[in-house]
C-alpha cells in the first residue's frame, strides 16, 4: 500500500515561509530596517559610513544612550515614562568629575558611588509613582527639574570641568589591548576577531538550545530550514562587525560596557521569576497585584535600575568627552525612548525586549552618523529622526492589531 502522505511543493513552502515571517514581521523589521540604512549610507557616501573607523565610533557614540534604551524599555514595559534621565546622567558625571578633580578621590571610589547615587535618585524619582499613584511623566519631570538645577549648580563656579583621570577617560575612548602574535594577520586586531569567534559559537549553542526547549514543552518553533537561515545571518553578522572593528583599534571598553550591561538585563528579563513579574506588570497592573506581585516593588526596582544605567550613562559621556559640561545629558531621554520605540517596545505597555532596545539605538545612530557625512543640515536630521519614531510607534500599532 502507497503511502498517501503528500509533499509539500514548492508554492506550499514559500507560502509557509511568507505566513512564518508576516507573523513575526515586528520581530524582524528592525534587522531588515538597519541593514537598508547601512546599505544606503554606504552607497551615498562612497563606503565611508562602513569603514572601522566610522564603525568603531558610531558605536561608541551609541554607547551611553544605548546603555539608557535598556533601561528605559524596562520602564515603558511596565506602562511608565523617564524623563529625567538625561539630566540625571549629565548630573552624576559633572559629580564623578568634582570628585576626581577636586576632592581627590580615585576613580575605583568614584564609579561606585556614582552608581549607588543614581540608584538612590532612580528610587526617590519612583516614590511618588509607586506610593502615591502621581503619574510618572509628571514625577519624572519634576526630578529632571531639579537634576538640571543640580547640574548648573555644582558646575556655575567652574563652568567646564576638565578630567584628566587616563583610567577615567578610557572608559570613553580606550579599547581593549591586542594578543602579542606579531605576523599574523597584520593591520588586525586579533583578539576582537578571537571574542567574535567565541560569540559566534556562544549565539549558535544558545539558539540550539532554545530551539530543543521550545520543542521539548511543545510550543511552536520555526521550520528548521529558517532556523539556518537564522543562524547564518547571525554568525555572519557578527563575524562582519568583529572583521570591521579589528580594523580599527578593535573592540571598545564602551562596547565592552554596553555587552555586559546587555548580558545582565537579558538574563534578567528572560531567565529570571523578576524578569516574568516585570512582563507580568506591563501586561496587567491589576492581575499582577492579584496574583501575588508587588506592583509597588516593581516600580521600585525598575525605576532604581533606570537610575543605575542612567549613572553609567553619566560615565561613559563624561568620560568620552573627558570633562564635565553644563549642557551634558541634554536630550539624552528623548534618544533613549526613541531608541526603545523604533526597536519595538510597545507603548501600551508589556512588550518589548533588551536586544530591540539596542538595534533601535544603532537604528537612530546610524541615522544620525550617515546624514552628518552626507552633510545634511541638522534641522533636516531631527525632521527625519521623528519621521522615523513616528513610523515605528505606527508600525506597532498596526502589528498588534493584525495580531
Amino acid at each position: 500500500m502507497e503511502d498517501s502522505k503528500q509533499v509539500p511543493s514548492n508554492t506550499d513552502r514559500v507560502k509557509n515561509l511568507l505566513d512564518i515571517l508576516k507573523a513575526n514581521i515586528g520581530d524582524y523589521f528592525m534587522f531588515f530596517a538597519l541593514v537598508i540604512i547601512m546599505i544606503f549610507f554606504t552607497i551615498t557616501t562612497d563606503g565611508v559610513f562602513i569603514s572601522s573607523r566610522n564603525i568603531s565610533n558610531l558605536i561608541n557614540q551609541m554607547g551611553y544612550i544605548a546603555v539608557l534604551a535598556v533601561g528605559m524599555t524596562l520602564i515603558i514595559v511596565i506602562r511608565h515614562i523617564e524623563l529625567s534621565v538625561g539630566y540625571l546622567a549629565g548630573f552624576l558625571g559633572a559629580f564623578a568629575a568634582i570628585a576626581m578633580t577636586f576632592w581627590g578621590w580615585p576613580v575605583f571610589a568614584v564609579i561606585p558611588a556614582v552608581m549607588v547615587l543614581g540608584i538612590l535618585a532612580g528610587s526617590l524619582t519612583a516614590t511618588p509613582v509607586a506610593k502615591l499613584g502621581v503619574p510618572a511623566f509628571v514625577s519624572t519631570m519634576a526630578a529632571g527639574l531639579i537634576f538640571r538645577g543640580a547640574l548648573l549648580l555644582v558646575t556655575m563656579g567652574t563652568g567646564t570641568i576638565v578630567i584628566r583621570d587616563p583610567i577615567f577617560n578610557a572608559i570613553g575612548n580606550g579599547f581593549i589591548p591586542d594578543l602579542p602574535l606579531e605576523g599574523f594577520l597584520p593591520g588586525r586586531h586579533k583578539l576582537t576577531l578571537i571574542i567574535g569567534l567565541i560569540a559566534i559559537i556562544f549565539s549558535i549553542y544558545s539558539s540550539i538550545k532554545n530551539r530543543k526547549t521550545k520543542q521539548s514543552y511543545n510550543f511552536t518553533v520555526s521550520s528548521f530550514g529558517l532556523f539556518i537561515v537564522q543562524l547564518v545571518l547571525i554568525a555572519g553578522l557578527i563575524g562582519y562587525i568583529s572583521w570591521i572593528l579589528s580594523g580599527y583599534n578593535g573592540i571598545s571598553w564602551s562596547l565592552v560596557i554596553l555587552l555586559l550591561v546587555v548580558l545582565i538585563f537579558q538574563f534578567i528579563t528572560t531567565k529570571t521569576p523578576l524578569g516574568r513579574h516585570i512582563y507580568a506588570v506591563g501586561g496587567n497592573p491589576e492581575a499582577a497585584e492579584l496574583s501575588g506581585i508587588s506592583v509597588s516593588k516593581i516600580t521600585y526596582i525598575v525605576f532604581g535600575a533606570m537610575g543605575l544605567l542612567s549613572s553609567l550613562s553619566g560615565i561613559m559621556y563624561a568620560s568620552r568627552l573627558r570633562s564635565a559640561t553644563t549642557t551634558a545629558g541634554l536630550g539624552f531621554e528623548t534618544d533613549a525612548i526613541a531608541a526603545a520605540f523604533v526597536g519595538g517596545v510597545s507603548a501600551a505597555g508589556g512588550v518589548g525586549t533588551i536586544i530591540g532596545s539596542i538595534i533601535g539605538a544603532l537604528v537612530m545612530m546610524s541615522l544620525t552618523s550617515g546624514m552628518n557625512l552626507m552633510g545634511i543640515d541638522i534641522s533636516i536630521q531631527y525632521i527625519v529622526r521623528g519621521a522615523v519614531l513616528v513610523l515605528a510607534v505606527v508600525f506597532d500599532r498596526i502589528t498588534r492589531r493584525n495580531r
